[in-house]
């Protein structure tokens, strides 16, 4: 039967055993059947909630500030970034609400059967950093809460590797609470998501009230100009920060369908997300903004730590209250943000083998092997190097997939064909060249121009391609625009010897 186009259509095969019996299929990377598409619209709001009320998002705002920045400049930066940063999350949000797959199964379709690896594989490492991210700020809450009533034995222990033992100890334990939630599966993910979402919100709301009250208001930083002005100061600073906020959820404009491959129509998912994203973290890091202007006039300096600001609190109870919130919203962002995405991403390398479960565990390994503390040693290292770079492999694959589904195929896939050897999505033994050239070449332009001046920043002075310059200084734009053109020319000057199919026979269409 024909596929009838709808807004809120979706698509299940009568009978799956096909794909059940596929080598390239297992429980978790099968389409998920239209009874078990139960997210609603509050679910993915409540979803990008807990993503953005996460710490690191705090830090977004208090690193721009710090390179020179007003808070207002901040803030329109990252409201700018993740305004723009929502287009790609939709356009790839469409294919996993209509066939119920996952983003590694989705990328099928543009990548071959076995090329689908290459990028889930890059999109699995950037989130891998990222849960190791996450999990270091949540082992300092757990640390510095602790520290609360420890007292000075636990705060001052000896050091290890330029930190304390017991800050170690922290993040481990930190670590193995997210791999227990990790193990109960995907569900229980959503069910945490719903109550644990408004948490940070709270305590953030909170610091900002408490400190303003005790500053007399909101502090000089708030009424204070840029010191880069509106001239060219800031806008050469302006380009690479809106290219790092953009970058910031570059992983989930990628794998996003591994969230709405459970939703119960497009329009929940595309409510809910548009709700969920660009609201919520633009509040939150305004909320972050003025918090660190007024302890200005608190403490004589700009404490840009929550988890510092917290611990300097006099009464115990509210530094537990603050710091247990802080340790379940950060668990929040970071098993539904870093752990998901990659644990399908791994899944689909050997899907026989690995499971959702045990994928997730890797990515949880890998992620400590990236070493976090180092990213987050310095705003340059961490919104220039790190979201420079991920943002550019990520955009790149954004615009790929975007262009496939959406320019190429017109939003029509062949599904049991996703999960067949020699079939549609073969190309040449299971890879297709045209995306993995786009990737190679628009990265190479996006990156070419990576550099340092006079030997200060992130890259090397040595070695970068000076006329590529200003395209570093939009990376991951020319990455994303770059994907989307390249990928439609190659597929249509080489065009595949392959038909584009309408809903097979067996395929039932819901809408």
């Amino acid at each position: 039967m024909r596929a009838i186009e709808r807004v809120d259509e979706q698509v299940e095969l009568t009978d799956p055993s096909g794909i059940r019996a596929s080598p390239l299929s297992n429980e978790d990377l099968a389409p998920v059947p239209l009874a078990r598409r139960t997210w609603t619209t509050y679910n993915y709001a409540a979803l990008w909630m807990g993503i953005a009320h996460g710490i690191p998002t705090y830090y977004l705002s208090s690193g721009l500030i710090d390179l020179g920045m007003s808070w207002y400049q901040a803030v329109m930066t990252i409201a700018l970034g993740n305004v723009i940063v929502l287009v790609p999350i939709l356009l790839n949000s469409h294919g996993g609400a209509k066939y119920g797959i996952p983003y590694p199964v989705l990328s099928r379709a543009a990548f071959g059967t076995l090329g689908a690896n290459v990028p889930a594989l890059l999109r699995a490492l950037s989130a891998c950093g990222w849960f190791g991210i996450q999990t270091w700020v949540g082992g300092e809450a757990v640390y510095t809460l602790t520290g609360a009533f420890a007292g000075d034995s636990w705060i001052h222990a000896g050091e290890v590797a330029g930190h304390p033992k017991t800050l170690w100890l922290s993040f481990a334990l930190f670590w193995l609470l997210q791999i227990a939630l990790i193990v109960r599966g995907v569900e229980s993910i959503r069910r945490f998501e719903n109550w644990s979402a408004p948490l940070v919100l709270v305590v953030a709301a909170f610091l900002l009230v408490w400190t303003a009250v005790r500053a007399g208001g909101l502090g000089p930083l708030a009424a204070a100009p840029s010191r880069l002005g509106w001239g060219t100061d800031f806008w050469v600073l302006f380009a690479p920060s809106l290219m790092g906020m953009i970058a910031y959820f570059a992983t989930m404009s990628v794998n996003i369908a591994d969230f709405t491959r459970f939703a119960r129509g497009q329009r929940e998912q595309v409510v809910g997300q548009a709700l969920g994203l660009p609201i919520t973290m633009t509040l939150f890091s305004t909320i972050g903004a003025l918090t660190t202007s007024a302890t200005v006039a608190v403490y004589g300096q700009a404490v840009w730590d929550p988890i510092d600001l917290v611990s300097r609190f006099s009464n115990p109870f509210v530094v537990l209250f603050a710091l247990l919130c802080v340790v379940v919203a950060t668990v929040a962002v970071n098993v539904a943000a870093n752990t998901v995405g990659p644990a399908y991403d791994f899944s689909n390398v050997l899907p026989r083998y690995v499971s959702f479960r045990t994928g997730g565990i890797i990515a949880g390994v890998v992620g400590v092997l990236m070493q976090p503390w180092r990213l987050l040693s310095s705003p340059e290292l961490y919104i220039f190097t790190w979201l420079g770079v991920t943002g550019a492999f990520l955009g790149a694959i954004a615009g790929i997939l975007t262009a496939d589904y959406w320019l190429l195929r017109r939003r029509v896939l062949d599904l049991e064909g996703l999960y067949t050897r020699g079939g549609p999505y073969e190309y040449a033994q299971g890879f297709n060249w045209r995306p993995l050239a786009t990737l190679a070449v628009v990265v190479l332009l996006a990156l070419g121009g990576a550099y340092s001046e006079n030997g200060e920043g992130p890259f090397p002075a040595e070695g970068y391609v000076p006329f590529l310059k200003p395209l570093f200084d939009y990376n991951w734009a020319v990455a994303f625009l770059g994907g989307i053109a390249l990928h439609t020319a190659f597929s249509r000057l080489f065009p595949v010897r392959a038909r584009r199919p309408a809903a097979r026979e067996g395929e039932r269409v819901a809408g």
